[in-house]
């Protein structure tokens, strides 16, 4: 058995709508087996799903098939997250705060906060 890729993501919530979804493969935001697809694709048990929603890529593996919209726990049981965790964030330096007036810093000012950021500003 098999369903088409539009109403499976939209049976599976990726998309608030059918004609979301079938606008987002249309767009080529959705991938099967790592083939741009097209709505009426054919998506069966075992393959591999990539969405790219909202600047961010969710993998999946299809682990069942609906053409109906159930409930989202419904839904969570049709696939296998295969996302890896996102990368951990990485701490910025606080920014340096001048005194207000104090005007543009000088050449051995802004080597001093160069050197402080970890920046080579000559040599």
């Amino acid at each position: 058995m098999a369903v088409r890729v539009d109403a499976w993501v939209w049976a599976v919530r990726l998309a608030k709508t059918r004609s979301q979804a079938t606008a987002a493969v249309k767009a080529g935001h959705v991938r099967v087996n790592d083939a741009p697809a097209k709505p009426a694709q054919p998506v069966h048990i075992g393959d591999v799903v990539r969405v790219r929603l909202h600047s961010f890529e969710k993998i999946y593996r299809v682990t069942g098939l609906a053409t109906k919209r159930g409930s989202a726990t419904e839904a969570a049981t049709l696939y296998e997250d295969l996302t890896p965790p996102p990368p951990p964030k990485v701490e910025r330096a606080a920014p340096v705060i001048r005194d207000r007036g104090a005007g543009r810093p000088t050449k051995r000012d802004r080597r001093e906060i160069d050197r402080l950021r970890g920046r080579d500003s000559h040599g």
